[in-house]
C-alpha cells in the first residue's frame, strides 16, 4: 500500500510514518515544518519506503504530482493553533479549508481509494451536553475551530457529490512523546518543561476548564482501525477516552510526576477559552476501538520519554 500522510512531520503525523513504514508500507510524508520537525521522522529517512516531501498542501501542483499513485491519504496538515488563529485568522483559514479542498479535489481526480482527514474536538466548543457525541452542535469558538468546520464541511460535500470514501477523525486532546511545547492545547507538555526547569505551570484562569487526554498510541491505533476497516465509514467518529481532567487537576499530576515542590501559577484567561471537552465514543467503540491508557499510565509513559529524551533537539522550532 502506498500512503500519502500530509502534515507527516508533526506529532501525530510521524507517529503513523513510523507505524506504516515498519509495517512495509511505501509511506510519503509531506510537510512544510510549519509545525513538523525533521527530527520526528529523521531516523525514517535510511528506509527505501520512505519519502520525505518539503511542501504545502497550499500548493496544488505539487499535490498533483504526489498523489499521482496513492491508495490512501492521511490528511493531518493544518494550521493548529488556537493562539495563532486569532492573530492570523486568513493563514488558517487558508491552510485548513483550501488546503483541505485541494487534497480533497486532488484525490477525487486521481480516484484515491479512502481519505482519512483529521479533524478535532475543538469544532464542538465547550460541552453543552456531555459526554459530546457526534451529532453535539459545532460552536467553535475561534478561528481555528471555525475552519476545521468548514473542512469537515468540504468533505461531507465530496462525500455527497462525488461518493468518494473520506472518514472525519475527531480525536479529543492527543499527547505523548514528541509532542511539543508550544501552542494552544499543549498545556501537558509545556507543564512539563517549565518543571523540568525549575518553573512553576502557568494556568490560564481558575484551571477548572476541563479536557478529554487521549493517548498518541490510542490515536495510531485508531487511524489503522479505519485504515482497514472494510466498509466506508462516511461519517465523524469521535476518539477519546470519556473521562474529562480539569487544567488544575492535569498541573498537579504532572508536577508529581515531575518530583518537583512547585504550585501552579494563575494568570488571565485566554479569548476562545474552551470551558469543557469530553467524548462520547460509542461509535468508536462499536468499531472495536478503545483506549488503552488512562491518563495517569499515559503520562507516566510521556514524563519517562521526557526526562530520557535529549530537550534541546526537542525544544527546538518546528
Amino acid at each position: 500500500m502506498k500512503i500519502l500522510i500530509t502534515g507527516g512531520a508533526g506529532f501525530v503525523g510521524s507517529h503513523l510514518c513510523n507505524r506504516y513504514v515498519q509495517n512495509g508500507d511505501t509511506v510519503v510524508c509531506l510537510d512544510n515544518f510549519l509545525n513538523g520537525n525533521l527530527m520526528n521522522v529523521r531516523h525514517l529517512l535510511r528506509h527505501r519506503n520512505f519519502k520525505l516531501i518539503n511542501g504545502d498542501i497550499r500548493d496544488y501542483d505539487l499535490l498533483e504530482k504526489v498523489m499521482r499513485d496513492v491508495d490512501v491519504v492521511f490528511h493531518l496538515a493544518a494550521q493548529i493553533h488556537v493562539d495563532r488563529s486569532i492573530i492570523e485568522p486568513r493563514l488558517t483559514y487558508e491552510v485548513n479549508v483550501v488546503g483541505t479542498q485541494n487534497v480533497l479535489e486532488v484525490a477525487r481526480i486521481y480516484d484515491v481509494d479512502k481519505v482519512i482527514h483529521a479533524s478535532t474536538s475543538e469544532v464542538y466548543g465547550s460541552a453543552q451536553y456531555a459526554p459530546m457525541d457526534e451529532n453535539h452542535p459545532l460552536s467553535a469558538l475561534h478561528p481555528y475551530g471555525a475552519s476545521k468546520i468548514a473542512a469537515d464541511r468540504m468533505c461531507y460535500a465530496y462525500i455527497e457529490t462525488y461518493g468518494m470514501n473520506i472518514c472525519i477523525m475527531r480525536p479529543f486532546n492527543i499527547y505523548g512523546p514528541g509532542q511539543k511545547d508550544s501552542g494552544y492545547g499543549g498545556a501537558l507538555s509545556i507543564f512539563t518543561k517549565r518543571l523540568m526547569s525549575g518553573l512553576p505551570p502557568v494556568i490560564y484562569g481558575s484551571g477548572l476548564q476541563t479536557r478529554d487526554y487521549t493517548y498518541v498510541d490510542d490515536i495510531v491505533d485508531a487511524y489503522d482501525l479505519i485504515l482497514n476497516y472494510p466498509k466506508p465509514l462516511r461519517e465523524p467518529i469521535n476518539f477519546g477516552t470519556g473521562t474529562d481532567v480539569s487544567i488544575l487537576d492535569l498541573a498537579y499530576k504532572i508536577i508529581k510526576l515531575c518530583g518537583k515542590d512547585l504550585k501552579p501559577v494563575h494568570v488571565e484567561e485566554r479569548p476562545g477559552e474552551v470551558q469543557r471537552l469530553i467524548a462520547a465514543t460509542s461509535k468508536a467503540n462499536k468499531l472495536g476501538w478503545k483506549p488503552k491508557h488512562s491518563i495517569d499510565e499515559g503520562l507516566k509513559k510521556f514524563i519517562d520519554w521526557y526526562k530520557n529524551y535529549r530537550v534541546e533537539e526537542w525544544a527546538k522550532p518546528g
